[in-house]
């Protein structure tokens, strides 16, 4: 199983209707990274939801527990079933699902896998279409994943989708993960990439039926494109918040945005 944090709820609060205990949130962190890049979430959200976090396979203390453990190719489905098994274990029949970046990824394919486990989807730097330049940036990753070090490549990948100054504290937070990873579990994540665009490609087509809130910076200028059309069409249950001088990893770069409009949201839901 892999790695997991609860944090439960701080307030004592009670739902006066039902009697129940506070609903859950649980945290997906994207590629490189660990439930570590959530530290500016914990505190605000803790006072409102019993918080899950995750590390997905390979990434943090997943990394030590579990590395021999996977042996076979890695898919989304077999890494949201990860997180279904967590969930299970825990007994969580219902809860909200706040990803970033291939997190994002990874919440769609859990909510189309187990749709009655997910009251609410937040994509934070969702990706939902492969432009140009990212089409590049994976091609390149694949002539030279077997050649040059990983790190040297999740650099330039990490320059490339955060390039400017007001980016550099989340571009140093997901490489000082990164480091944490192995060269063959760098790898395997990267092979992912064969399977990304006809994924993507279904999201964009099919609308869930399920509350999902899109929240991406302004300098997102890889993904927002695509997250702009397909909230238009899915018109029945999705909604786009844009924060303003903020580029990718939308969570690290404007933390107290990203909380107040997440966790009004949620309470709306």
């Amino acid at each position: 199983m892999i790695n997991y944090t609860i944090y439960k709820c701080s307030s004592e609060d009670i739902d006066s209707l039902n009697h129940q205990k506070k609903e859950w949130v649980t945290f997906v962190h994207g590629a490189g990274g660990s439930s570590s890049i959530w530290f500016k979430q914990i505190r605000d959200f803790q006072k409102h939801f019993n918080v899950l976090l995750l590390d997905l396979r390979g990434h943090g203390d997943s990394a030590k527990k579990i590395k021999n453990t996977f042996k076979q190719k890695y898919t989304f489905k077999a890494i949201a079933n990860d997180i279904v098994e967590v969930i299970n274990h825990l007994k969580i029949e219902t809860s909200h699902f706040v990803g970033i970046s291939l997190g994002s990824i990874v919440i769609r394919q859990l909510a189309e896998m187990n749709p009655e486990k997910v009251k609410s989807m937040i994509l934070g730097g969702a990706i939902l279409k492969m432009n140009f330049r990212s089409q590049i940036l994976m091609k390149l990753g694949n002539t030279f994943k077997y050649v040059l070090p990983y790190l040297v490549l999740y650099k330039f990948f990490a320059f490339v989708i955060m390039p400017k100054k007001n980016h550099k504290k989340s571009r140093l937070l997901f490489i000082n993960e990164a480091k944490k990873l192995y060269q063959k579990e760098f790898i395997k994540w990267f092979k992912l990439t064969a399977e990304i665009n006809p994924v993507l490609k279904w999201f964009r087509q099919v609308e869930l039926d399920i509350p999902t809130l899109y929240v991406m910076g302004e300098e997102d200028y890889m993904f927002l494109p695509a997250v702009r059309q397909v909230v238009g069409k899915h018109v029945k249950t999705a909604e786009l918040f844009i924060i303003e001088n903020c580029g990718h990893v939308v969570n690290v770069e404007q933390p107290k945005i990203f909380n107040t409009t997440v966790i009004s949201y949620l309470q709306r839901n």
